[in-house]
């Protein structure tokens, strides 16, 4: 957990320290995130609108109990997180499928509108590193981003996987392979951190939701045929098991802190 205080100290950090848990949970939930918003249009037969109105409400929901924390709590945060990895699925889905608006176009879209987001953000903080997430406005900048990041992802990958006609295990690959030239650019040739966290997470979710799509399409698209349910459910246990075990390491830092304290 997050401990850094704001001035006055009075104030702790709302969302997670960036460790081998965060990227690992991360990837599964934008994975989860491609199958479980195919699961509900199509398996569930709610369409892509219904999907979309049902979805947004609940993520709402979800962020309004985020909103609620003063600190990171593991369950409000990446609760948010795996709606959001949904909802910015949809977004991109419904330009596309339901708009007719064309992967090259929404992979613009999105890019420019990430781009903006950016800069409003840094106009009006000075800053966009997410270990000073301490007030409201900060807060709703960095899920913007978050929500915008999914959403370009998701038309970036499709783009490669299927426009490209690079299948999803390539177009996994690719995006693994520029997320692993990102690491050693920050590691060996000093590139910024918080540039390099941005960089890392936008092609997380391209990687995420290729290795979803490769698990869950059936084996004349190109998948391995396991289906939205059986990969959704696999994912989500996972996230739980991981989200547990924050919980735990998180009560575990504040009897250690108390005790020093």
């Amino acid at each position: 957990m997050i401990m850094t205080a704001i001035e006055d100290g009075s104030e702790l950090n709302r969302v997670p320290d960036v460790t081998i848990d965060f990227w690992l949970i991360k990837i599964m939930a934008v994975t989860m995130g491609e199958t479980a918003a195919d699961y509900l249009a199509v398996n569930l037969g709610l369409g892509l609108t219904g999907t979309s109105l049902i979805m947004a409400v609940v993520l709402i929901v979800a962020l309004a109990l985020q909103f609620a924390q003063n600190r990171y709590v593991p369950w409000a945060y990446w609760l948010a997180v795996v709606l959001i990895s949904i909802v910015g699925t949809l977004v991109a889905d419904n330009l596309v499928d339901n708009f007719g608006v064309r992967l090259e176009t929404t992979t613009i879209i999105f890019s420019v509108a990430l781009a903006l987001i950016f800069i409003a953000w840094y106009v009006s903080e000075k800053t966009l590193s997410i270990h000073t997430i301490f007030t409201t406005r900060r807060e709703i900048f960095y899920w913007l981003a978050i929500l915008f990041t999914f959403s370009l992802g998701t038309t970036a990958g499709d783009l490669v996987a299927e426009r490209f006609d690079m299948g999803y295990l390539a177009t996994g690959l690719i995006f693994g392979a520029v997320i692993a030239a990102v690491a050693l650019a920050w590691f060996f040739l000093g590139l910024n951190g918080i540039l390099a966290f941005w960089l890392a997470y936008i092609l997380t979710r391209p990687l995420g939701a290729s290795f979803g799509d490769l698990l869950a399409q059936p084996v004349e698209y190109g998948g391995m045929g396991f289906g939205t349910t059986f990969t959704s459910l696999i994912f989500l246990g996972c996230i739980v098991v991981i989200v547990l075990y924050m919980t735990l390491k998180s009560l575990i830092d504040e009897d250690e802190q108390a005790l020093l304290d």
